[in-house]
């Protein structure tokens, strides 16, 4: 027993992870990582949650939910860039903790994240596919109903062959490498942000003041027993609203593949975050000054019914158009991601080793395994009762980091590079990035509680059932 507890336990050398991801190539500048970000943050969610959460939780006052979950994000944020500047390592979270914590902790963190790419991954791939068939279907095209949704899905469909493709593409640009990838991100990302000024400013001219009062409705309880108005209703928008912040972490996923990681990490994970926060909520005050935000229960496209609705038919295609081609950047910050993090657990042998192993110096194999999941789980399966299960696995990791600079403060300059950037008003600021992850993961519903525990059961059965006993910790031929 003191056998095993004393590899759950064992903190990884800082100088071995130097070491193994030194292959990769570091070719991702800073203007890299905020179109990283931004793409993996500002997907499809922009055009979705702002008109969703209105109508649900918050009215009006949906802008404060994305505030006050975006101040959340930032406590979190800040950790992250201390961390990627001091360990620029592959698989983010899973191998800061494996540093600072031990073995079994940094593969319970990054359970939690490889609970966010898989499924992320999955549904990221449906809504292209949905809102791909939405656009065609405004010229009148539409594809066979065997193709175009999952097996167990009400008409009869057996494969999503558009999600197969959008993964398939992605899958076969991130094989060329992170730099050839990132020219293709940055191009899609100016477009996509430019959709949506051009969303902003032909809102503006739509926008009638009497929409906004009250601001902050009065609250009661929604018939599924969720809050509606009031600051209870803010609180219940921001656990929802949560999910759209949480693709910071693809940029530090990626951080063995930075120039000059000291100062890339911090300016792309700070900057993409605000960029981000600053879109959501210029979006949600001018969603909701256009139309009340009644109109928008239970509508799958607010942003675009809002612009047809305003008499603006050809912007509102347009717009639709271009959150399609938005969604691929998602798509490739989250398998760029999801990669990595899974050739970390190869790497360290807690998965399979082979899935460490580096094809042309890239995590190919990692890949391939990550695009075989996202195709099965997008395509095939009905994954809709998972969605919160990548919000609180997220959770969960942002609670691990907040806690890791704690541990990781008495150890910069020593065994563990000083770094350009450290999280500032220390010890504060840490203690509350894990308050607020851990006041945004209480927000979720039962259910989504009640998969994450599943989840983690499933993580520590593969953990002492092959991990612990394949581990690369404390043997010589690391």
């Amino acid at each position: 027993m003191s056998k095993i507890t004393e590899r759950m336990f064992r903190k990884e050398d800082p100088t071995v992870y130097q070491d193994k991801d030194s292959h990769l190539i570091r070719s991702l500048t800073t203007k890299d990582f905020l179109a990283l970000g931004v793409g993996t943050i500002v997907s499809t969610s922009i055009f979705t949650l702002p008109g969703v959460v209105a109508a649900e939780h918050s009215g009006p006052a949906v802008a404060l939910s994305f505030v006050a979950a975006g101040i959340v994000a930032a406590l979190v944020a800040f950790a992250y860039a201390e961390m990627s500047a001091a360990m620029p390592f592959a698989g983010s979270a899973y191998s800061w903790i494996h540093v600072v914590f031990g073995e079994f902790w940094g593969w319970i963190a990054g359970w939690a994240l490889l609970a966010e790419y898989f499924i992320a991954v999955a549904f990221v791939a449906s809504g292209l596919s949905a809102n791909f068939q939405g656009l065609i279907g405004t010229i009148g095209l539409k594809l066979p109903a065997s193709l175009s949704a999952a097996s167990t899905g009400s008409n009869g469909g057996l494969i999503d062959i558009t999600a197969v493709i959008a993964v398939l593409i992605v899958a076969a640009l991130l094989s060329r490498g992170a730099s050839s990838t990132a020219r293709v991100e940055n191009t899609l990302v100016v477009l996509k942000v430019l959709a949506i000024i051009v969303f902003i400013i032909v809102g503006l001219t739509a926008i009638h003041v009497q929409n906004y009062v009250p601001f902050i409705p009065h609250y009661r309880v929604n018939p599924d027993g969720s809050a509606f108005g009031g600051w209870q209703g803010i609180y219940a928008g921001v656990s929802e609203i949560f999910l759209a912040y949480i693709g910071f972490d693809s940029i530090a996923a990626n951080s063995a593949e930075a120039k000059n990681p000291q100062k890339t990490m911090p300016r792309g994970i700070l900057g993409s975050l605000l960029i981000a926060v600053v879109l959501f909520v210029t979006v949600s005050l001018v969603l909701v000054g256009m139309f009340s935000y009644t109109k928008y229960a239970n509508n799958a496209e607010p942003v675009g019914w809002a612009l047809r609705e305003s008499g603006h038919g050809t912007v509102a295609a347009i717009v639709q158009a271009i959150a399609v081609v938005g969604m691929f950047t998602a798509l490739i910050g989250m398998m760029l991601a999801g990669s990595r993090l899974i050739y970390s657990f190869g790497r360290d042998g807690l998965l399979p080793k082979w899935l460490g192993k580096l094809t042309n110096n890239l995590p190919n194999r990692a890949l391939i395994v990550l695009t075989i999941i996202g195709v099965i789980l997008g395509s095939v399966f009905p994954f809709a009762f998972l969605a919160q299960l990548i919000s609180a696995g997220t959770l969960i990791a942002f609670m691990f980091v907040s806690l890791g600079v704690y541990a990781l403060r008495p150890r910069e300059g020593k065994d563990i590079p000083m770094p350009s950037f450290k999280m500032p008003l220390y010890p504060i600021l840490p203690a509350l990035g894990f308050l607020g992850a851990l006041a945004v993961f209480w927000g979720l519903d039962i259910q989504a509680k009640t998969y994450a525990f599943g989840w983690f059961v499933l993580g520590a059965i593969i953990y002492f059932a092959y991990g612990i006993r394949h581990s690369n910790a404390g043997r010589e031929d690391k």
